[in-house]
């Protein structure tokens, strides 16, 4: 079952049950989803659809942070809420040890050697681990392993 399909089936769910929040979190997800191919003039994948997804979680991780910092934990909470139900769509994310493993990989792939190579080794990870982990830390271990 495509993650498109999936969407439409748990929106459907989240009405029968009444759920109210699930289902504004879907329904904004969709039409996100829905902005893009209208955008794009295309039909979204099920990669293109995790970058969506990702992109609305990393908006309120921030949002999360600020709202928490400036001491507005209510806000803060329904955000995070929000995220929880955004996760659910996203696949298993890797450990630490599988995330340098793959490192370890495009860099003898791309037989990197310097910070020079990172955008190369980057764009092999980002196409590898989309959706999977957290490309910011990625990113952050491979420029300490190329430093390194």
């Amino acid at each position: 079952m495509s993650l498109k399909a999936q969407l439409q089936d748990d929106m459907k769910s989240a009405m029968r049950t009444r759920d109210k929040e699930r289902l504004a979190v879907i329904r904004m997800l969709m039409a996100a989803v829905k902005q893009r191919e209208v955008d794009e003039r295309t039909e979204l994948d099920d990669a293109d659809i995790l970058a969506v997804l990702e992109k609305m979680i990393k908006q309120r991780r921030d949002a999360e942070t600020q709202y928490r910092d400036a001491g507005r934990d209510e806000l803060a909470d329904a955000e995070a809420a929000e995220i929880g139900v955004l996760e659910h769509y996203q696949p298993a994310q890797l450990s630490e040890a599988e995330i340098d493993r793959a490192i370890e990989s495009a860099i003898a792939e791309h037989d990197a050697s310097s910070m020079r190579d990172m955008g190369a080794v980057m764009g092999t990870l980002k196409g590898r681990l989309q959706g999977q982990a957290d490309m910011a830390v990625v990113s952050q271990r491979l420029k300490a392993r190329l430093q390194g």
